[in-house]
Formats: structure tokens, sequence, C-alpha cells
């Protein structure tokens, strides 16, 4: 007999409790199953995540390894064009205390160069081999030691291009291996770099890395002998240099050349070091390599590189560019007999552009036209008097001082 089902009934056939009972040890399977497919899941998860974890570890590794074995190959490649820099200077007199002591010693002081020829041409900077040297040695990254050197040029110490050539006349029979210059122009801040260098005067070809910090600084470098020079369109660079390290190169990743270390942040400061963009020396290293003479490009101006300041102290609407001021207590801002007269600069000229390139925070005057050698015709694009004009300049060498 069928059962019926009423609101409140509980009545039923022995039918319909055996179904009931598989239904609910259905529904019993179906939940075990479950927790055993979730915990299964989860714990696959978790094995993913491990897993996961244990390739970034690899990865990292591996990105470890493969920074340190490049940074392995460039010193490899490059440390045979870095040299080690000894000079002997001017005597320095001892004082006589109550006619104890007295008399002179040699000033000694070292650096770093790097070789540019296969025949002998260094380059370093001009505090490494101060006027005033007597003698400079160089040693070989294999510790071979020259003697026979000399100094081809460096640039006046108002220059702020800090640069000096070396030529080594005797190189005993050792094969020089020049170096790689590279484009600095193509640098950005971010880029890996590695500098070498004779740390502190006694650690040959110590090799530090980094990156490029930024760019277009100036800065005010002082000297052991308590002089000081102003530097313009500098690299910063995190790459530890060191005293000593002056002069050396500073490479990409592809083992290039692209600047010459030469100053260093001094305070508190950690971790700052500054080069020159190989760029702006390839004027004078050109003119050395193909004439063998020292000739530094320049145009004969008194200028001062724009900035907001600049532009508001002289109620200038040109805010970038290099102002050619006007002269003072008689003294003319354009050099007599200078290209700048020959091309017709005029005192309050603004120059803007050099062969299309601005002259701004990246890039100073004085930079693009060390960039060009001796004998050169740049274009000059200039504001006078409000409006924008052209001026084609034959670049000269900046005469002897």
């Amino acid at each position: 007999m069928d059962s019926t089902s009423k609101p409140g009934g509980t009545l039923q056939s022995d039918d319909a409790a055996r179904k009931k009972t598989a239904g609910i040890l259905l529904l019993i399977l179906v939940c075990i199953a479950g927790g055993f497919g979730g915990g299964y899941v989860g714990s696959s998860a978790k094995l993913g995540e491990n897993g996961n974890a244990s390739l970034l570890i690899r990865e990292n590794r591996q990105a470890a390894i493969n920074e340190s074995q490049l940074i392995s190959s460039i010193a490899k490649n490059v440390s045979p064009s870095v040299v080690s820099v000894d000079v002997t200077g001017q005597s320095a007199e001892i004082p006589d205390f109550f006619g104890v002591g007295g008399g002179s010693v040699p000033q000694r002081s070292a650096g770093t160069g790097i070789i540019i020829s296969d025949d002998g041409y260094i380059v370093t900077n001009r505090h490494v081999v101060p006027a005033g040297s007597t003698s400079v040695n160089v040693t070989l990254s294999d510790g071979t030691q020259l003697s026979d050197v000399s100094v081809v040029g460096r640039t006046s110490e108002s220059d702020p291009l800090d640069i000096a050539i070396l030529k080594v006349k005797d190189s005993k029979g050792k094969k020089l291996q020049k170096a790689t210059l590279g484009d600095s122009s193509g640098v950005q801040v971010g880029d890996k770099v590695v500098a070498i260098g004779n740390a502190l005067g006694q650690f040959q070809n110590t090799v530090t890395d980094g990156i490029i910090s930024g760019f277009g600084r100036s800065v005010t470098a002082s000297g052991s002998n308590g002089s000081s020079e102003t530097l313009q369109n500098l690299f910063q660079t995190d790459a530890a240099i060191n005293e000593g390290n002056s002069g050396g190169p500073l490479v990409n990743i592809n083992g290039e050349v692209i600047g010459i270390n030469t100053a260093i942040a001094g305070g508190e400061a950690q971790n700052i070091g500054f080069a020159i963009p190989i760029n702006d020396a390839k004027g004078i290293i050109q003119s050395v390599l193909n004439k063998g003479v020292f000739e530094r490009s320049y145009l004969g101006i008194r200028y001062v590189t724009l900035t907001d300041d600049y532009a508001f102290q002289y109620d200038l609407s040109v805010k970038r560019g290099a102002f050619i001021v006007p002269g003072n207590n008689g003294r003319g801002s354009i050099i007599t007999g200078s290209p700048a007269e020959k091309a017709g600069l005029k005192e309050k000229d603004i120059i803007t552009k050099i062969n299309g390139v601005n002259i701004d925070e990246k890039n100073s005057l004085t930079s693009l036209i060390g960039r060009k050698p001796v004998g050169d015709e740049v274009t000059l694009t200039l504001i006078r008097e409000g409006k924008e004009q052209t001026v084609k300049i034959k670049l000269e060498a900046a005469p002897a001082v």
C-alpha cells in the first residue's frame, strides 16, 4: 500500500526507508571525497607555492652568478689596458727647528691611467700629473714597471676638463693593449658600470661595480695641495671610487670605456663618485693620436651656464644656454684673436645649441666643444637681441698656459 504524506505525518514504507538510508550513505561518501579532494588541492597549492619560491631562489642565484661572471669577464678584458701611475713632484721643504732637521724631500703621488694606443699613449687626470712633476712611472697590469714616460700635455688649471696625456717611450718589449672607447652620449641613469683603478695608490687594478646614478653634475674638487678646481658635466656613480682611482676607466657592460674616474664626494657622503664622460675628452685624444700633439678646442669666450637663477639675475627670457657675460673692469668677454671674435660673437649673446645639441644640465658648452678636434667647423645656434640665428665657427687650439 502506498504511503501518503501529510503535514506532520511520519509513516514510511520499508522501500522508502531503504532509499533514504542509501541517500544518507551517498551523502557521507560525497563529503568524505570532497574533504579528501580539498585537502589534495590545498596541499598541491602549497607545493606549488614552495615550487615557485624554489624557482625564484634558483633564478636569483643564477642571476647573481651571471652578474659575477660578467664583472669578472669585464675585469679580465679591461685590466691589461689599465696602468698605475706613480709621480714624483717638486721637493717640499722641511722646516729647520733650532738647527735640527731641515732640507727637502720629493713629493710622491699615485693615480691610474688608460692605454689608448698600442704605441704608448695614456689618458689620465690632470691632477694625477700636476705641473711641477719631475718624473712619471707607470706599472702595467702584469707588474712591469716602465720609467721612460713623458707628459705630452695637460689642460689648464682653470679648464673644467681634468685631462692629461702621457706617452710611454720605452715599453721594454711589452705589447701594450689599448682600451676600447665607448660612446658616453648614450649612457642612461641606472646603467651598470665597473670602475677599475689603483685604489689608495697601492692596490693595483681594484675592481668595483655599481650604476650610473646621475649625469650633468658640476662639482668643486679639492686637491691634496690645497688647490681646487671646478669640474662640469660629470657622471655620478655609486661604484666605489677611492683616492688613486683618478684617471682610471669607468666601463659599461660591454667593456667599453665610457668615463674617466676623477673625483669622490667628501664629508658624510657615501658611494658618490664622479667620472668625466669619455666623449668630452675625445677631441684631445683624436688630436694626440692623429697629430701627436696635445690640442684643446676652444671658442674664446667668458660665459655662465644659464639656470633659472642666472636667467632671473640677468633678466633673460631664455633659461638654458651659455650666456656671454658683459665685460667689466676693462676686461672683455670675447678674447682677442679667438675663434669667437673671428666669427663675430658678441657680449650678451646666448648660445643655445652646438650642432643642434641643446646646452643644458646634461651638456655644457665646454663639454660639447671639447668633443670636437681642432680644425672642425661647428654650427652655433644663438639668441641675439631676442632673435635666433646660426653662426658657423672653426675651432682652434686653446693658447698654451
